[in-house]
């Protein structure tokens, strides 16, 4: 941060001065809220949450080498004494920024890819100047103003995310560092039960691109109508990014290698250049265009642009991080938060990356979805249950929906379609044998046992029949998922019924995997943030738990 006297930041937020404090003392160091990663010279912010209150490390900050401590409350040690330690916070990076008239802040929101595109971005930015970016996802109103304190006199770019969970959130965060540059990548359903519906989410999104002066430039997906909708929100220049021919920046033939990495050509007005990711999912091209024409704006070659974007690697944790074990387990871990969007571009990405593998996958109901959430998790179920997986873990509460969405599908799959030819044998709900060849409304093979609850139960009315030579069902070996049975006619397999088990936690979660996984599988592990699911991954890659 820019070094400032306690007297400084007294004044800066309206605090007052506590415990011996000296006025010309000078916090040179990082400002933090975790004692932890407290520095000599830093400043302690004492935030007290719900289950641990800053002011009691206070002492310990001091100890470790913090100037002073930002607090409400007089503590052991010199202090600056403010009504509210998160609006003093606010109040001291909107300092930090004005402070800085040269440099260029840069947003970027959306309901998923926000942490992936900014890493994107700033790995650009760097190559014209000193850029200051969030780590992970620091996006809040806490997150957001300790980004902008790390900033010093040489740094040039900011490129900041903002999330909201309300209304006013992003309008909030844009007043502590006013954006030239707003991108804005989607509308989804991420949080939609706290606002209530997309519309909502479009509202506090588009607060991004109203803040924007006539100077700057908003940068728009032209794919996502409530995002393109948003040009006619701002006084700002509008670019727009996507597929379609009316973005100016664009993707033209894309192309998804055998491991889920997407190539394509870069068009931009000024040219092309082509650009081959390293990051893994075809939605990283959306999230690559949006880095590309914020870079396209600040004066970036197009050449420039792809070959960053051709080098780049996931610089966030827990973000479709994939990972191959020595024993050819190849572990993808997209853990660090889920919606129902982002859930559907990793399956995408896994059916890909795991073609031709058995395939397991770890997730865990989605949360903050309001009266919707049943609805979601369901159907969160039944593209699970249909993804053509080995066996699918659902760990943690609140799952039935998911179980429910899943074991019906899987129910449906034990059986030919109603416009599959049967084999001879299979036999018809109503007890009569079909005819080979004909239509299958139902119907199971005979041989081995019925597969229980957890296989998927057979629809009622169904039966298993017993004549000679009818093909033969092969139930799950106890202890593991089922492979593929052999078809009955040409020789095309038929996938036997996906093992669906609840588990509570992520550690039981790897403990069950463990017990399942062989050489050259596919493991996806995604939920959301509060499940812990990285743990998961954690584990069944040999390392301990974090």
């Amino acid at each position: 941060m820019i070094p400032l006297p306690l007297a400084r930041i007294a004044e800066i937020t309206s605090g007052a001065l506590s415990g011996m404090a000296d006025p010309r003392a000078v916090v040179r160091g990082p400002v933090v809220i975790d004692s932890r990663a407290v520095e000599p010279g830093s400043l302690f912010v004492a935030i007290k949450g719900a289950r641990v209150d800053g002011h009691d490390y206070a002492a310990q900050a001091i100890r470790s080498g913090a100037v002073a401590v930002l607090a409400t409350r007089p503590v052991e040690g010199p202090a600056v004494i403010v009504p509210d330690a998160a609006a003093a916070l606010a109040e001291l990076a909107a300092a930090q920024v004005a402070a800085l008239p040269a440099v260029t802040v840069i947003g970027v929101t959306g309901s998923a890819g926000k942490t992936s595109t900014k890493d994107l971005l700033a790995r650009l930015t760097a190559r014209i100047g000193p850029t200051i970016a969030p780590v992970g996802s620091f996006n809040n109103e806490l997150g957001h103003p300790l980004t902008v304190l790390r900033a010093g006199m040489d740094t040039r770019f900011m490129v900041l995310e903002l999330a909201a969970r309300n209304l006013g959130h992003i309008k909030d965060l844009t007043r502590i560092a006013p954006p030239r540059i707003g991108v804005v990548l989607n509308v989804g359903t991420a949080h939609l039960g706290v606002f209530g519906g997309k519309e909502a989410i479009a509202k506090a999104k588009g607060e991004l691109v109203e803040s924007l002066p006539r100077s700057g430039v908003a940068v728009l997906n032209a794919d996502d109508p409530m995002v393109r909708g948003m040009a006619s929100r701002t006084d700002a220049r509008v670019t727009f990014f996507g597929r379609g021919e009316s973005a100016a920046i664009r993707a033209e033939g894309v192309v998804v290698d055998v491991r889920g990495r997407a190539s394509f050509t870069l068009r931009t007005p000024s040219g092309t250049a082509h650009v081959s990711l390293k990051l893994y999912g075809e939605h990283a091209v959306e999230n690559a265009l949006a880095a590309a024409a914020a870079g396209y704006e600040l004066g970036l070659p197009v050449a420039t642009i792809a070959k960053e974007l051709s080098e780049a690697t996931p610089a966030s944790r827990w973000r479709m991080e994939v990972t191959d074990r020595a024993d050819g387990v190849t572990v993808v871990n997209d853990a660090y938060n889920a919606n129902p969007d982002s859930m559907r571009a990793a399956f995408e990405a896994f059916a890909v990356l795991g073609r031709g593998r058995r395939r397991f996958a770890v997730i865990a109901a989605l949360r903050e979805l309001g009266d919707e959430g049943p609805a979601l998790n369901a159907e969160l179920g039944r593209m699970a249950g249909g993804a053509g997986l080995a066996a699918l873990i659902v760990a943690g509460p609140e799952a039935g929906p998911v179980l429910a969405g899943a074991h019906a599908v899987v129910r449906g799959a034990t059986a030919p379609g109603p416009h599959q030819a049967s084999p001879p044998g299979w036999q018809m709900p109503d007890g009569g044998v079909a005819p080979q060849g004909g239509p299958v409304q139902g119907a199971m093979p005979q041989g081995g046992p019925v597969p229980g609850p957890e296989h998927g139960v057979p629809p009622q009315g169904w039966q298993v029949p017993v004549q000679a030579g009818a093909p033969q069902w092969q139930a799950p070996v106890a202890g593991g998922p089922p492979g593929l049975a052999p078809s009955p006619d040409a020789g095309a397999p038929y996938p036997q019924a996906t093992r669906i088990v609840h588990v509570p936690d992520a550690e039981a979660a790897a403990a069950e995997l463990a017990r399942w996984l062989r050489p050259g599988d596919a493991v996806l592990v995604k939920g959301p943030r509060a499940m812990g699911l990285e743990r998961t991954a954690e584990l069944v890659l040999g390392g301990a738990a974090q």
